[in-house]
């Protein structure tokens, strides 16, 4: 099969997926090829994929048939990620598929372009536990920020997940690289840094380091002001590790701690490593150093077993946490996963229900959160999207500001005082001298 060389990406899903889908557009371009858009008639369109819950499974149907139908010309269609691990077959009997790459084959993309001469969808997905190397990538697409990959795989199993099937065991990169890999994001002007992982908690065990060690090295690096954590686990994130962020020059008092649930039942049916009391020690810890930290959550409405009683309850202990705001997913059922023999199941009609209650509690917390910055001064960095007039930017505690669009502050940090909560929950602000 021939190829032309305009090559265009569609990445869905988690943080993660696009470290990797900008390594793959560097590997491209590096040889030979011309990234453009997908509204630019591209000869290939690779497909990054996400495989979390039913709605991830049915955006990269929707993906598929988006590049064929846009394209003036027929592209060369290629699947990779979570979903294309996990089920590649189900990718081979859609028309318009050419080459379905597991996550242990996706960065040997330039090859298989290359030798891919068949009219069939090609097939490359190997057992992901077998050949599991850490491969280290990061973002440089956006002029503020950059997603910096340290971390792969989870060896928790949780009952409702697949990432393990998905992205394998744990293994992690070594801080000589991460440390390497930050000098070149600094070097590309870039401000910000946010590590990114499936269980960054996890770091450097198989190399006998560890997290903490990680970003002490990481606090050191010239260039850049400004670093998040990602997701991680509340078992993981040590008192060591909280009081370091707290004292850090660079580190943000900014925490995304997944709960997943808010009653032990529910969490002991989901495999959890933790007890509810555990979260909540863990943010009582981070706000007694860090009284304005932004805590972030992940929710799971309606998860099989879970009772009305235990939905109330759960209710009722997020909404005593002094948390910031929550992601709410509607649980649905994922292959292979231990969560298809718990019983009893949640209907469908009752998972939306109470979806829709947590969110609401989301958005009370979060109005809740804005409204205790009032009048505080904070450090922004702008972003270089003009949005309706507007140039957004956060602040260290991850609270969205808006101002005047001005193209002198893309990529600066400003001293702002923060005014006014308007309808979209974002702050006005005045600029500080």
């Amino acid at each position: 099969m021939n190829h032309g060389n305009k090559i265009s990406f569609i990445t869905l899903g988690c943080k993660l997926n696009f470290t990797e889908s900008a390594s793959l557009s560097e590997l491209a371009q590096n040889n030979g090829f011309e990234k453009v858009k997908l509204t630019e008639n591209p000869d290939i369109v690779v497909i990054n994929t996400c495989s979390v819950t039913n709605n991830a499974d049915s955006k990269c149907r929707q993906a598929i048939k988006k590049a064929i139908k846009n394209a003036d010309s027929k592209p060369t269609i290629v699947i990779t990620g979570c979903y294309a691990q996990l089920s590649p077959e189900s990718f081979s009997a859609i028309e318009g598929v050419d080459i379905v790459l597991g996550n242990n084959e996706k960065f040997e993309l330039i090859e298989r372009l290359k030798n891919h001469t068949s009219n069939n969808a090609i097939i490359a997905v190997s057992d992901i536990n077998k050949k599991s190397e850490f491969v280290s990538t990061y973002s440089l697409g956006d002029r503020t920020r950059s997603f910096l990959k340290i971390q792969d795989g989870c060896n928790y199993f949780c009952s409702y997940c697949t990432i393990p099937f998905a992205r394998g065991r744990n293994r992690s990169d070594k801080i000589s690289n991460v440390i390497s890999n930050a000098n070149k994001i600094a070097q590309s002007g870039i401000k910000e840094i946010i590590l990114t992982g499936i269980n960054i908690g996890h770091f450097g065990e198989e190399h006998q380091e560890n997290l903490l060690s990680l970003l002490k090295e990481l606090d050191k690096v010239e260039g850049i002001s400004r670093y998040r954590l990602s997701s991680i686990e509340p078992n993981l994130i040590s008192d060591e590790i909280i009081d370091f962020i707290a004292k850090s020059r660079k580190f943000f008092p900014h925490f995304h701690i997944p709960l997943q649930a808010g009653s032990n039942n529910v969490l002991k049916a989901m495999n959890r490593k933790y007890k509810r009391e555990l979260f909540a020690e863990r943010v009582a810890k981070i706000k007694s150093v860090m009284p304005f930290a932004c805590i972030a959550t992940d929710i799971i409405a309606g998860f099989p077993s879970e009772s009305n009683e235990d939905f109330i309850d759960a209710i009722s202990f997020i909404d005593s946490l002094n948390i910031s705001y929550m992601h709410v997913f509607t649980y649905s059922e994922r292959p292979n996963t231990k969560a298809l023999d718990i019983k009893p199941i949640v209907p469908n009609s009752i998972r939306k229900e109470r979806c829709n209650q947590l969110l609401e509690l989301s958005d009370k917390l979060k109005l809740n959160f804005y409204k205790k910055n009032k009048d505080t001064e904070h450090y922004v960095l702008f972003e270089s999207t003009n949005n309706h007039g507007f140039i957004n930017g956060f602040t260290g505690n991850y609270i969205k500001v808006k101002y005047p669009f001005t193209k002198e502050l893309i990529n600066k940090i400003v001293k702002v005082k923060l005014l006014d909560i308007d309808e979209e929950c974002t702050y006005t602000i005045n600029l500080m001298n």
